[in-house]
Formats: structure tokens, sequence, C-alpha cells
């Protein structure tokens, strides 16, 4: 299959991007001294500015979303908004690589022109993402929001488990249970007196989040392959092509669900100061996606979209009067004592 090739030709320059976010406990003490105030280790400023970039924007998602409603509702076209993060992402990276081309000049690792082999991989995340995206509007229809956001965590051992099938990347038995417990600390941190309808989600609600939780770990682990397969290609250009095609696909979505809509409404109809910011947020998050899944992996990202959470439920206490729970409080010391076991579980 082709994520098999994407790892066989990524086999010998995988051993620099391998490297994660906590990666410090095995280096050497001239890098740990950083720690006491010598010189921070490059690799490791960059890795920890882009996570906690990701976890900052992540948190911020959830409220924007809530905020851009009116009367409960979307004004604006979903799928114009999905386009509108596509072709925002696309353009922050032109942006982004005019600046290098500026002060680099151009070279074979920032060109955009590109090989047919190299740019084919890129439909197949963009085609994932969108499918799971569609889903997440229709599970609705058998679950409600609290039930939706514990069926979510799924999303976390489906990463896992693709994680070492696809990229044959080993995880610790310690880091396999921090795994598992912080799937636990998730779902208790997020129980409330509606939470038991869970249990009670048909069989066609099931069925969507566990495809959903597929959709997401693969995309998210494929995504990463590809964009490891070279490690000395720009990440701009690598987001670019990936952007495209997550263009293409959306609009393909607007002409088929929303055509009628935004020939006849416009295609910012409904749009709002909110809207923008949520626009703005959801493209920023996803380059910063892309740089954790470069620099760092996809179980960086899990835990960073896990800390966010808990950081979404705080910051909504005094925007929305949100009451925090003794199951919360418990699920946040569970998370992060998850963190902490990954972090000395690294497999040397």
């Amino acid at each position: 299959m082709e994520y098999r090739k994407l790892k066989d030709e990524d086999e010998d320059g995988s051993s620099a991007a391998d490297d994660d976010i906590e990666n410090l406990r095995g280096k050497p003490l001239s890098v740990a001294a950083s720690l006491g105030g010598g010189p921070v280790d490059p690799k490791w400023k960059r890795k920890s500015m882009v996570t906690l970039a990701l976890t900052v924007l992540t948190s911020s998602q959830a409220i924007l979303i809530v905020w851009s409603k009116r009367a409960g509702k979307y004004e604006y076209s979903v799928t114009t908004a999905n386009f509108s993060v596509e072709a925002l992402k696309c353009a922050l990276s032109l942006a982004a690589l005019a600046r290098i081309w500026t002060n680099e000049g151009v070279t074979d690792d920032n060109r955009l022109s590109t090989t047919l082999d190299e740019v084919i991989v890129y439909p197949i995340p963009a085609a994932l993402y969108l499918v799971k995206n569609l889903l997440q509007y229709y599970i609705f229809a058998y679950v409600d929001a609290p039930g939706y956001q514990i069926l979510k965590n799924l999303n976390i051992i489906s990463t896992g488990v693709l994680y070492r099938i696809i990229l044959k990347r080993k995880l610790s038995e310690l880091q396999w249970a921090a795994f598992i417990i912080l799937c636990a600390g998730c779902t208790t941190a997020q129980l409330n007196p509606s939470s038991d309808h869970v249990l009670q989600t048909p069989l066609q609600g099931w069925v969507m989040a566990i495809v959903m939780a597929l959709l997401s770990g693969f995309a998210g682990v494929y995504t990463e392959a590809i964009i490891k397969k070279r490690p000395s290609r720009n990440i701009n250009v690598q987001n670019f092509w990936l952007y495209v095609f997550g263009m293409i696909f959306n609009a393909a979505a607007i002409v088929i669900q929303d055509f009628d809509a935004v020939v006849n409404k416009g295609f910012f109809h409904g749009y709002s100061f909110i809207t923008v910011l949520m626009i703005l947020n959801h493209a920023l998050s996803g380059i910063a996606v892309s740089m954790v899944m470069k620099y760092a992996d996809n179980i960086v990202k899990v835990y960073s979209t896990s800390v966010a959470m808990l950081l979404t439920a705080v910051v909504s206490v005094f925007l929305f009067g949100f009451h925090l729970s003794l199951a919360f409080f418990l699920g946040s010391t569970v998370v992060s004592v998850s963190v902490y076991l990954h972090s000395i579980g690294k497999v040397r």
C-alpha cells in the first residue's frame, strides 16, 4: 500500500524527525543543562513553540464556534467557511515561501515545482478529512453534544494503534498505559448528568463515531508519513500542496451541498467578525498541526489537543458561566498523570 512505500522511503531520514517533544530526557547533559540556564536546544525550542501554539489555538476553537452561532444556528454556510480556511492556509503558506525566497533564494527544497510521485499522495488525507468533517454534522442526529465529546475520545486510541501499524513506531508498555489513561481521563473530565445517554447511543451513532475516529487517526498518521517522507523539504511547500487539494474537495462540497444558497445569497452571507476570527483560528491551527507533525509527531498532537480540551473548559467558566464538576478535576488530574507517564516511558 502507499503508506508502506512512504514508510520505506522515510526509513533513512526518520531518525531526526522521531524526536518528540519530551525527548529531552535522553539528550546529553549539555542539552539537558539548558533547563538550568544554559543554551536551549533549537529543535527542542521549536517543538515546544509549535506544540504550545497548537494547544492555545485548539482550546479557543470551540469557544469561537459557539460565538459564531446566532440564536443557536449557523447563519453562514459551513462549507464556505471550510473552503475559506483551506484558502487562507494556502495563502499563508505562499506568503511564508515568498519571504523565504526573498531571504534565501529558491532551492530544490523550497521550490513549488514538484513531481507527480510527490504530489499524488496529498489528495488522500484531504479526502479523508473531508469525509470525517461531513460525518461530524450527521452524527448529531444520533447523539447529543456530551455524548459526542465522549465518543470523540476514541480518536486517542485509534491514533496510537495506527501510529504503530502505519509508521512502525514503537510505544513502550508504559506509553500504552498512559494512552489508555489519557482516554479515561478525557472521558471522566467530560462526564455530566446527561452523559449517561452515551450508553443509549444507537448503533448508527457508534458506527459513525468509530469511522470518524479511524478516519481522523489514519489521516493524521498518513499526513505525518507524507511530511516526513522528505525531511529536508520545506514545510510550507508540503502544506501548500495539501491545502490545494483541500480547497478542491471543499469546493466540491459547496457545489453538492450549498450551491443554491451560495448563488442566491452570496459566498459570505451570514459572516460576522467572530466568523472571520474562527476561520483565522482554524487556519492557524491547521498550520500548527502540520508543524507538530513535521517536528514532533501525532502522539504529541493528541496530548496537545487533550490538554486544550481542559483549557477550553477552564476558559468557559469565565466566558459562559460553565461550572467545573468534581469529575472535571479528577479527569484533569488523570490527564496530567498520563502526560507525565508518556514523557518518562519513551522507548530508547
